[in-house]
């Protein structure tokens, strides 16, 4: 069986997220995974993400940063009440904060994001992430995430 995408798990009603929504045909499309304790995305930037030739626009290095923060979070929740993405009610994340260093150029070219969890305490989550391309360390984010307000997950 296919494990799929934490992404893949959002509600309809808030699954249009630029970064990570699957029902926005326009967004980055981010896919997350675990592998083991760390959750994982992949990402190959278009010729339009660029900085300067050859090198990615860091707004994008953070969008993906903080995408990947969110998701390993509401995966994160899941996991540490032993339930599946599936299950109600849903966890989603919102950022509280984020924090991006940006370490070297990045250059175009599939990018990693390996995530790490941090702290779990009540409604909030932290994520540690780091960005490279190839085997080299581009760009270190820690991204504090808070639980979504129920309102926002009500159906229209």
């Amino acid at each position: 069986m296919e494990e799929r995408p934490f992404q893949d798990h959002y509600p309809d009603n808030v699954a249009h997220c630029f970064g990570c929504g699957r029902l926005n045909a326009h967004g980055h499309g981010i896919r997350t995974f675990w592998e083991g304790e760390e959750s994982v995305t992949r990402f190959r930037p278009e010729p339009h993400h660029t900085a300067i030739p050859g090198f990615v626009y860091g707004g994008l290095i953070a969008s993906l940063i903080d995408c990947h923060g969110t998701g390993t979070a509401a995966a994160a929740m899941y996991r540490a009440e032993g339930r599946g993405m599936d299950t109600e009610p849903p966890f989603r994340f919102v950022t509280a904060s984020l924090r991006v260093d940006f370490l070297k150029p990045t250059p175009m070219g599939e990018l990693v994001l390996r995530g790490r969890v941090k702290e779990i305490k009540g409604r909030k989550v932290v994520v540690e992430a780091t960005v490279y391309a190839g085997d080299v360390a581009t760009a270190r984010g820690e991204i504090v995430t808070v639980r979504m307000p129920e309102t926002f997950l009500e159906k229209p």
